[in-house]
């Protein structure tokens, strides 16, 4: 039996995208869940709704966030690892 970590893929895609606002909007989605985002990448703020399962989401999706904010584009499909079964 193997002792790596379970791994859920997480979906993400930018809807909107402004750099004169500092702001990306966008959708992730991880096993059957779905939420909205928007991420003042300025001020480090994150916003995602629904509130069911937001805790599981927040810092995966932040930190994935701020490592490629300047590569994300409206429009595009991305996707990240979260180190967890959701």
């Amino acid at each position: 039996m193997s002792n790596r970590p379970p791994e859920t893929t997480a979906y993400v895609r930018i809807t909107h995208h402004s750099w004169s606002q500092g702001r990306i909007e966008g959708e992730v989605r991880a096993n059957d869940y779905a939420w909205q985002f928007q991420w003042r990448f300025h001020q480090g703020q994150l916003r995602i709704e629904p509130s069911l399962g937001r805790a599981l989401i927040c810092e995966p999706l932040s930190r994935f966030l701020e490592r490629c904010d300047y590569q994300l584009e409206p429009g595009g499909d991305y996707s990240f690892t979260i180190r967890a079964k959701l």
